[in-house]
């Protein structure tokens, strides 16, 4: 609106000159001068802005950003009276789509366009729908630490590659399409994707102990008050908190309720969360015993050596047209190989295994040891005969495998290689020892039951990397028993799979034992299951999904600790660590916060109430958790996607700062 003017220039009218500074015109251009009155709207204000600048492109992706009020003017039906722009405002005309670097669990760092101008929590969703994690709520953006931060406590380890995945933006609010196999379709889309694809999947592999000393160690509870102070604001925008472009956030799981993990659609949210477990568990964030140090250790050596030789960019075959294509095989080989009787006589014949073996069957009060017994393995039935001359009478035994569970007893230097079988019955465990006389004959049978108990046979394609895998472990176990242990830790260091306290308990030649010890129970899991049973290990410690905080309780003389967990709120005694008092979710009427004075105050059922100020961080990220876990618990126990009730997050967790 050009407004009116009198002979000596003046307007006589209501309207004003408003500047915008234009960020793709330069640093040193001009702003661009517009007359406007206050009852334009914010849309009229955008096209007159670029009609006058001229430029022939594609501006959809601007806003307009009020620096002063540190505001986007989105609302584009809004006038400048009802936003409150006056002529001193000062505007900037900014892309809201720019890059971060963004750091992850894994230790990775990938270049990422984020939008500036929505929430934290929509633009942590978009992030996620890139990177193929489903329900993104259950993760949100730290703020890095300040240099002073990091020369107090010690330099943290700066990835020095970092995936540029700019070009990868699936359309707003569009679903991943997830291959066969867990992959997102759009990382197929160049061999840049790819690598990038395989920097999430694929766990840190080569670490060493000085990577563990270098990482800060929170030492006290209270320094594990320290990292949410750091959160950002779910329901403000990265540019209202200070993040400018090309700047470093991190990416971390927030909230402890991990819905519906599946290995087929989730390798990188597996991924990350097995690497932000790991480092919880190697920092002593997470207590854990010594024997369950172990575990973990074992866990941690089984997945980096499968992470060594897997490539993620491998489809895998569908496993309905993987046994068809077997069958065909099969048969083909068959009618080839023999005569047309001889291959319609063979074409149903299943590979077995049948040899004596010594057969053990624990009962109560018993004296008796192994007895020789002929044993035969067909399909997913074992079955022992008194001996070869009887097989064709009824056996001693029959058990159906499928489904037991199926545990080694081996010790190489007494030559010991049994098998446990614990098989489920109606009439409760069975349980069968079968000993062997080798490594060779151990690794035919254990890999034989192993598949019987997975409902697979002895034909099936894996037996004989099954049989193999059982050798190297052995061989692997042998070399620890009868040589040093460095040549065993040329590949894998083993300080460096346990945190800095057991580093300096056990010498390394203990340790490898301990390790190879329990490594014995999962050296059969694949992969992903082997991150799944880290993280299942790590979800069952006493201390998992606390997140703590530094409060002062109303009517207290001195600070305590306030725990946050997935259903209950913790009193925890600063000065001894005991637990004083527990309040469940389930019997919360209503809580509040008071912005002024930084106070929570909640209602409990039965006239309980508790009150707080918040010490060691905002009182919005208590408040945030407090609602963010009550959000959790509203999804649906389906399996299934569903669009984000992103409002219904806000109500819960959203400040009193919105617009």
């Amino acid at each position: 609106m050009a407004g009116i003017k009198t002979s000596s220039g003046e307007y006589i009218d209501s309207s004003w000159e408003l500047k915008i500074h234009v960020e793709d015109l330069g640093p040193d251009a001009d702003p661009v001068t517009l007359r406007v009155t206050g009852d334009i709207h914010i849309g009229g204000v955008i096209l007159q802005a670029v009609e006058k600048m001229g430029v022939s492109r594609d501006w959809s992706d601007h806003a307009i950003w009020w620096q002063q009020k540190r505001l986007w003017l989105l609302k584009t039906n809004w006038t400048l009276d009802k936003y409150g722009v006056l002529a001193d405002a000062l505007l900037y005309f900014y892309p809201q789509r720019k890059p971060i670097i963004l750091s992850l669990p894994n230790q990775r760092s990938l270049r990422v366009r984020v939008c500036f101008s929505s929430t934290t929590f929509s633009a942590c969703a978009e992030v996620c729908n890139v990177l193929g994690i489903r329900y993104p709520e259950e993760l949100s953006f730290l703020k890095a630490p300040e240099d002073k931060e990091k020369k107090k406590k010690k330099k943290d380890p700066v990835t020095q590659e970092i995936f540029d995945i700019t070009s990868l933006q699936p359309s707003a609010g569009s679903s991943v399409t997830f291959l066969h196999g867990g992959i997102p379709a759009h990382f197929l889309s160049s061999p840049e994707a790819q690598e990038s694809y395989r920097a999430l999947s694929v766990c840190q592999t080569g670490l060493t102990p000085d990577d563990i000393h270098k990482r800060y160690k929170p030492i006290t509870i209270t320094d594990k008050t320290l990292v949410h102070g750091r959160w950002l604001d779910s329901s403000k925008s990265l540019m209202q908190q200070g993040i400018q472009e090309g700047d470093r956030l991190w990416l971390q799981f927030k909230y402890f309720t991990f819905r519906d993990l599946d290995a087929k659609l989730d390798t990188v949210r597996i991924n990350l969360l097995f690497e932000q477990a790991r480092w919880a568990v190697l920092l002593e964030e997470t207590e854990c015993t010594e024997e369950e140090m172990m575990v973990f250790a074992a866990l941690q050596y089984h997945v980096n050596k499968l992470s060594v030789t897997s490539n993620p960019m491998d489809l895998p075959p569908d496993p309905a047209l993987q046994d068809l294509e077997e069958a065909l095989s099969h048969l083909e080989v068959k009618l080839e190989a023999a005569t047309p009787t001889e291959a319609l006589d063979g074409i149903h014949v299943e590979p077995e295994l049948q040899e004596y073996l010594k057969v053990f069957r624990p009962k109560k009060m018993t004296l008796k040891g192994y007895k020789q017994n002929w044993v035969m393995l067909k399909a997913t039935n074992l079955s022992c005969y008194k001996s070869k001359e009887d097989a064709r009478g009824e056996s001693l035994l029959l058990l159906g495998l499928k489904g037991c569970e199926v545990i080694p007893d081996v010790n190489i230097s007494s030559q010991k290689f049994c098998i446990r079988l614990l098989v489920p019955s109606p009439d409760g465990m069975n349980e069968v020892y079968l000993r062997c006389d080798d490594e060779q004959q151990y690794a035919r049978w254990m890999a034989g039951c192993r598949l019987a108990a997975k409902g697979r046979t002895m034909g099936d394609s894996s037996y004989e990397g099954e049989v193999q895998s059982v050798l190297s472990f052995l061989s692997l176990q042998k070399s620890s028993a009868n040589t040093s242990s460095a040549t065993i830790t040329d590949s894998i260091n083993m300080h460096a799979l346990v945190s800095p306290r057991y580093q300096k308990k056990l010498k390394l030649k203990q340790l490898t034992a301990r390790i190879l010890e329990a490594y014995q129970n999962i050296a059969q899991l694949s992969l992903v299951d082997a991150k799944l049973r880290f993280v299942q290990a790590w979800q069952s410690l006493p201390d998992f999904g606390i997140s703590y905080f530094l409060v002062r309780f109303k009517g207290a003389r001195r600070d305590e600790i306030l725990g946050i967990v997935s259903n209950r709120l913790i009193r925890i005694d600063l000065s001894v660590g005991d637990i004083v008092k527990t309040w469940m979710y389930s019997n919360m009427k209503q809580w509040n916060v008071n912005w002024d004075i930084r106070q929570v105050s909640i209602e409990f059922t039965e006239h309980i109430n508790v009150a707080f100020t918040c010490v060691s961080a905002p009182c919005k990220v208590i408040h945030e958790y407090i609602g963010g876990y009550i959000f959790m618990s509203t999804r649906g126990k389906d399996g299934g996607t569903k669009t984000l009730n992103e409002e219904l997050f806000q109500k819960l967790t959203g400040g009193h700062e919105a617009l």
